[in-house]
């Protein structure tokens, strides 16, 4: 059992995903990480807030207490009231607050979850004196400005959500310091610029960056994650798929590209997501044909190249994935589907391949629309010569590739 659904139970919150809906993408439902404390138990929150005991650290929560009415000062509207109850040093009474007993018997502040509390203000740089707490979860509220360089000093943080609030700035760097941070969502705010290569060499299980104002080429670092899942859709990334795209680790389960401004081939790489259940790629200006290693990724569920300029004919070996679910290809420039894309109806897939240039069919494009394919002759295989493709792995050889049609 992954360490977050252990806080799950401990914490009994549901983890609340507001606007988790990528606008045709699916979304994971990733729940809070782990808290730390080795089977530490949740004593405060404002529900059951206890006194702290007699062997709690009193500087801790002494710290705890500074670092809470410095926040509550820089926070300038509370329409739910959830601040009313931050009066006093007992800081595990304080709603939106939880303790923990730790290792060595002290009480510490070991979590923060203020979702959905509409507040307004900023975030302070006295928050890093909460040097053993685990998670922030500040969904939904209007916390603007940037995120204070001093979070690098959060050293027991593991999840951090700031998504849905009205953030802006480049990205974050200091979120790149916090050095056992797993979850980073920073989804449904006003972030610019380009993203660091830093951020994907970072041991982190979930990056969620969507729907921001992020721009620029995809990072090089990319081929390095070891996230499980990867949200970018609904940005303005531009430029080619990293050359070693798909040299990411088994790990991943879903990544989504949906909605940004994204041009040149998939990548043969992609056949090395072998566990990969959620792949979309739609609403960009991708071209060529699609890789024949595709049909490397058994696990992919949900497979969505719908809105580019895709060309060539769907062939079995995409129609023919066992676990499908549903399969989108639609406003592209196909020309045609095998046998086995026939037959998903019969599977219960869903299958879209409305307005292609297919002959025959219902719903496709103006044949005037068909007779120029964008990126006909595109040669998409990248794959060095010296490491021939094979299903989930990259074997060793002298041999050459050959070029894609």
């Amino acid at each position: 059992m992954k360490c977050w659904l252990l806080a799950f139970m401990l914490l009994h919150i549901i983890p609340t995903e507001a606007g988790f809906g990528v606008g045709g993408g699916v979304g994971v439902n990733v729940g809070p990480v782990g808290v730390g404390g080795g089977g530490s138990v949740w004593i405060g929150g404002g529900i059951n807030g206890q006194n702290p005991p007699s062997g709690s650290s009193s500087s801790d929560l002494g710290r705890a207490y500074t670092a809470l009415q410095a926040w509550k000062s820089a926070i300038s509207d509370d329409p739910t009231k959830v601040l009313d109850t931050w009066v006093g040093p007992d800081v595990c009474s304080y709603k939106g607050v939880f303790c923990a007993d730790s290792e060595d018997g002290q009480t510490i502040v070991a979590g923060i979850d203020l979702n959905h509390a509409n507040l307004k203000g900023i975030l302070v740089k006295e928050l890093s004196f909460l040097t053993e707490m685990s998670l922030i979860h500040l969904n939904s509220n209007r916390f603007s400005g940037t995120i204070p360089d001093t979070f690098r000093d959060l050293n027991s943080l593991q999840e951090l959500d700031l998504s849905n609030n009205q953030f802006s700035g480049p990205f974050p760097t200091t979120t790149l310091y916090i050095p056992n941070l797993i979850y980073l969502d920073l989804r449904f705010n006003n972030f610019t610029g380009s993203i660091p290569d830093e951020l994907f060499n970072k041991n982190l299980d979930a990056i969620f960056l969507n729907n921001n104002q992020f721009e620029g080429e995809l990072p090089q670092s990319l081929g390095n994650a070891q996230a499980s899942v990867i949200n970018l859709a609904n940005n303005k990334f531009s430029g080619n798929f990293p050359s070693n795209f798909g040299f990411i680790g088994t790990k991943l389960k879903e990544i989504l590209f949906l909605n940004n401004q994204l041009t040149g081939c998939i990548p043969e790489g992609v056949g090395l997501f072998s566990e990969i259940q959620v792949f979309d790629v739609s609403f960009n200006s991708l071209m060529g044909h699609l890789p024949d290693t595709i049909s490397c990724l058994q696990e992919i569920e949900v497979l969505n190249l719908a809105h580019n300029k895709l060309s060539g004919v769907l062939p079995d070996l995409v129609c023919s994935l066992k676990s499908l679910v549903n399969l989108t290809v639609a406003y592209n420039f196909f020309s045609g589907f095998s046998q086995e894309c026939a037959k998903l109806y019969y599977r219960n897939v869903g299958f879209d391949f409305s307005l292609n240039c297919i002959p025959g069919k219902n719903m496709q494009r103006p044949q005037p629309q068909c007779s120029l394919i964008p990126g006909g002759g595109l040669n998409c295989l990248r794959i060095p010569g010296a490491k021939p493709l094979v299903c989930g792995s990259v074997l060793p050889s002298s041999s050459s590739s050959s070029s894609s049609p």
